[in-house]
């Protein structure tokens, strides 16, 4: 339990997370709402007009609604809120230490938003210290050489589904595209210049990212567009759906439909059942280091910030320590 204390502060035996969702279409959390409509005002704000990227902007909605909620059943109001809550809350919080320092991240950046639009006059979340959490080694399921060409000669190509699927596959895995990006792209995305194709991603914080065709994921993209026929629409999404009768709609696919479809195929194909839409770009990243690439360019192709993100995609040490290993006989 949590014991309110006369000076709003809380004496921490033991907490039971009460976890809820808040969208930002939803109303604002109860305890923002009594705060008063300048804290309404500027609540919304936080997420429509400083965060664009929409995936970021649904996580930060879910671990503040979580933490208000939490506020709420121990008739917290804003005003009370002090680092010793925040900390009780952190301490407390029942997800992974990457979801915990999200959740912190997010119920930090929102105090400031309210600090700057002169809502509270400090920022409680500021002096609160989130888990250790230090990753050298991504947990992105990978798949080799071998199964990634398995995976793409299993797929039946006398199906216009079968060819779409295999050209999204190949774009991700050829490109190192995460999902979204592919998803996105429109026909006219998909261009000629000089004598190579190229590929206009949109990436994370609307930056775009071009990157050149490999001659497989050309020729499996070329059979798509040409038995699909939808080539002279630039703007038409490149990758559609497709009808039950097995036709091509006008809708774009989602991620959650391009992950059906790679957990759909991936089962067919004999692969693990951990295979995902990530999968496609440590797989990509992992062949190209394997075949003498550098981390420099694969963090240009791969379009990431730092090279220290672009090495927890790295597997090829994998096959290294498991070769050491074996050499303990007894």
């Amino acid at each position: 339990m949590v014991r309110r204390m006369s000076d709003n502060a809380v004496s921490v035996v033991g907490t039971d997370q009460r976890s809820a969702e808040w969208s930002p279409s939803g109303k604002v959390p109860a305890v923002i709402d009594r705060a008063g409509g300048h804290a309404r005002k500027r609540f919304l704000e936080f997420f429509t007009a400083t965060i664009r990227n929409e995936n970021t902007r649904m996580a930060y909605a879910r671990a503040v609604g979580s933490f208000f909620a939490w506020c709420q059943s121990y008739r917290l109001e804003l005003f009370d809120i002090e680092p010793i809550h925040i900390a009780a809350y952190i301490e407390r919080h029942p997800g992974a230490p990457p979801t915990v320092k999200q959740h912190l991240a997010a119920i930090r950046m929102l105090f400031d938003w309210l600090v700057t639009g002169q809502v509270l006059a400090m920022n409680p979340a500021a002096s609160v210290r989130g888990p250790k959490h230090v990753v050298k080694r991504g947990k992105t399921p990978v798949l080799d050489a071998d199964q990634a060409r398995q995976l793409l000669d299993s797929i039946d190509t006398t199906k216009l589904s079968g060819l779409r699927d295999r050209a999204l596959v190949a774009v991700m895995v050829f490109s190192f595209a995460r999902v979204s990006a592919a998803v996105s792209l429109k026909t006219e995305d998909y261009y000629q210049d000089g004598k190579r194709w190229w590929f206009r991603f949109r990436e994370k914080g609307g930056k775009q990212h071009q990157v050149p065709a490999h001659h497989t994921a050309e020729a499996y993209l070329d059979a798509y567009l040409f038995a699909a026929g939808v080539g002279d629409d630039k703007k038409a999404p490149l990758f559609r759906s497709v009808t039950r009768h097995g036709l091509l709609s006008d809708r774009q696919m989602t991620r959650n439909d391009a992950l059906r479809m790679v957990k759909r195929r991936a089962k067919a194909a004999g692969l693990p059942d951990t295979t995902c839409n990530h999968t496609f770009r440590a797989t990509g990243i992992t062949a190209y280091l394997e075949n003498g690439g550098t981390i420099e360019n694969a963090q240009a192709i791969a379009a990431h910030e730092s090279p220290r993100t672009t090495k927890l995609y790295d597997r090829t040490s994998d096959e290294i320590t498991l070769d050491e290993i074996e050499r303990i006989r007894i």
